[in-house]
């Protein structure tokens, strides 16, 4: 069955295809999103389980390098629809936001749903039509080949927004199945890789049984390849029992998992008390234990104990733990080789995807008229924080605004026919 319409079609139900799909009804284009899965949202749903973070509330120019080799074409989107726009446009939808202590910002109820549901309610009153359960199989006739629960269905739309996300979380509808039929149409596509993702380490079974799922606080992690290279941060993370995860490995990952690829591994370096100079801690660890046990002694003069205690036991020989200089080096420089990063179907985001070079200035497909691109399936990362969401956000905004002005030009012809 055909069924043949000039408006536009967004396809994925995630931040930035919802975006578009609210940008292009507020120029009054009729709007048909589709998604694969049974209802919109799905992984934006799981993401703010802990709590939604939506955004973050550094000054614009560092919030900018955050997207590192990216910043300069996410520019123009983010200074469209940065921050402060995520949070006049939740506050739009009746959703108050606050300030974290971190500078992440949050909804009030510290919830995703209250604010799908309010989006999606002010989405339909707009006219936008939402069709679940309706699987993209790339073009047939240069019509849009869904799979839905009633058969074969093709839909001819002047303007496509594609926002399909990237390989990350696949039961939610992130599959990247999208990536052979663009690469067909002769799309620049780069390799699809993990991004804020955790990574293996080879700890001993002891270790694994006694510490995975313990946080590690109060923590410096270190990694560097040459001058200028280093990179130094404060924050935690989660012992796991494949290796590490959590905020801090994150904010590494794609220097991490770039390490990996080029070597086969990569070494980090911890620093257990990040607030003790090398010197204060050789001081503290030497002064007479008396009967007390080593465990003891750690936890009351370097305050090393649980889970850093753990790692400490994991890697240093037990002859250096009499020798309080020795020690003192381990405490602030703790090696760890980190051996591969997990598949990406676990990680929180991915890196890679569709070049930006592939696109024009209004996101649109230089080989594919008509059809533009937003989310994470365009190559670009960034860090937890805010910053992915906003980006989905931002690049949403961008492309409907592009479809909008494609259809306002005059175009009718059904999006994705050969230039």
């Amino acid at each position: 069955m055909t069924a043949t319409t000039f408006s536009a079609a967004v396809i994925g139900a995630g931040p930035a295809g919802l975006m578009a799909a609210e940008v292009l009804a507020r120029a009054g284009v009729p709007v048909d999103v589709y998604d694969a899965m049974p209802s919109a949202g799905r992984k934006f749903l799981l993401a703010g389980i802990g709590g939604l973070n939506i955004t973050h509330s550094e000054p614009p120019e560092r919030f900018l390098s955050r997207y590192g080799e990216r910043a300069h074409v996410l520019a123009p989107m983010l200074s469209a629809f940065g921050a402060a726009q995520v949070r006049e446009w939740a506050a739009g939808l009746g959703i108050e936001t606050f300030v974290g202590s971190s500078g992440r910002v949050f909804p009030k109820e510290m919830k995703a749903a209250p604010l799908l549901r309010a989006w999606l309610h002010r989405l339909r009153g707009q006219g936008v039509r939402l069709h679940m359960r309706h699987r993209w199989c790339g073009w047939r006739d240069e019509g849009l080949l869904f799979d839905t629960p009633g058969g074969p269905l093709v839909h001819r739309h002047a303007a496509t927004v594609l926002a399909l996300g990237g390989a990350s979380w696949p039961r939610l509808g992130s599959d990247a199945a999208w990536v052979p039929w663009l690469a067909e149409r002769g799309v620049a596509i780069a390799p699809l890789a993990p991004a804020n993702c955790g990574f293996e380490v080879d700890w001993s079974e002891h270790f694994r049984q006694r510490f995975a799922g313990h946080p590690v606080q109060a923590v410096a992690l270190s990694l560097g390849e040459g001058p200028g290279q280093a990179w130094h941060r404060r924050g935690e993370f989660v012992v796991s029992e494949y290796g590490l995860e959590g905020s801090l490995v994150y904010a590494a990952s794609a220097m991490l998992r770039d390490a990996i690829a080029r070597h086969g591994s990569v070494n980090v370096t911890l620093d257990l008390t990040p607030g003790m100079s090398l010197e204060r801690v050789a001081e503290e660890l030497a002064w007479p234990r008396g009967s007390k046990s080593m465990a003891n002694h750690l936890r009351a003069r370097v305050r090393v104990d649980g889970v850093k205690a753990g790692l400490l036991r994991e890697v240093v020989p037990a002859a250096d733990f009499h020798q309080p200089a020795r020690l003192a080096r381990w405490i602030k420089s703790l090696p760890l080789t980190l051996r591969a990063p997990r598949p990406i179907e676990e990680a929180i985001s991915t890196a890679g995807g569709v070049a930006f070079s592939e696109l024009d200035e209004h996101g649109m497909l230089k080989r594919l008229p008509g059809v533009f691109c937003a989310g994470e399936m365009l190559d670009w990362e960034a860090p937890t924080g805010g910053y992915l969401l906003t980006a989905c956000l931002a690049s949403g905004h961008w492309a409907g605004q592009g479809a909008a002005r494609w259809l306002a030009a005059g175009h009718g012809a059904p999006a994705g026919s050969p230039a």
